[in-house]
């Protein structure tokens, strides 16, 4: 399954990202090393909310 992620420049510094088709789904860190397993576990979060919630 692939999920599109928009990826914003934070205005303290970092980056922050959302994930549209999980309302809700976002992260926030420093770099974008960081970025991307935080949103692989935000996603995953989203995910089983999901599931639980249908």
């Amino acid at each position: 399954m692939y999920l599109k992620a928009i990826i914003h420049d934070a205005e303290e510094g970092g980056y922050w990202a959302e994930v549209p088709a999980l309302p809700g789904c976002f992260t926030q860190v420093g770099t974008l090393a960081e970025l991307e397993a935080n949103l692989r576990e935000a996603i995953e979060g989203g995910l089983l909310a999901w599931r639980v919630r249908t």
